[in-house]
Order: C-alpha cells, then sequence, then structure tokens
C-alpha cells in the first residue's frame, strides 16, 4: 500500500472518530440512548469506521517501512 494512501486513511480515520465523539454527544444521540439504551446507528458507523481506517491507515505505514 502506498505511503500516501495509509497517511490519508490514518487521517480520516482519526477525523471520524472525532467526528463520531461529536456525534455521540448530539440530542438526537441522546435521545435515543434514552429510548433505546443505545446511540443513533450514524454514531456507531461513524466510530467503527474511523476504528477500522486508522487500523489499516497504522498496518499500511508501518509495514511500508519495514519493506523500503
Amino acid at each position: 500500500m502506498n505511503k500516501e494512501i495509509s497517511v490519508a486513511l490514518l487521517i480520516i480515520g482519526i477525523l471520524l472518530i472525532i467526528w463520531g465523539v461529536n456525534a455521540w454527544g448530539s440530542f438526537s444521540s441522546d435521545v435515543s440512548r434514552f429510548f433505546t439504551g443505545s446511540p443513533t446507528n450514524k454514531t456507531i458507523w461513524l466510530l467503527a469506521g474511523g476504528i477500522v481506517a486508522v487500523i489499516i491507515g497504522l498496518f499500511g505505514l508501518l509495514r511500508g517501512s519495514k519493506g523500503n
């Protein structure tokens, strides 16, 4: 995987995690937690997608640096 793609995935992942944390504290997420006990699906997808993107980005950076 290219170093640029890995860095982009890392940055996008961090941004998605930040966006997910902000969505976690939103009014709609509070209402959803009140009635269902869990946050909105959007919040879960943002956090999960961000974590996956960060892991893939880090893996690509670490794997790429050992090969070169």
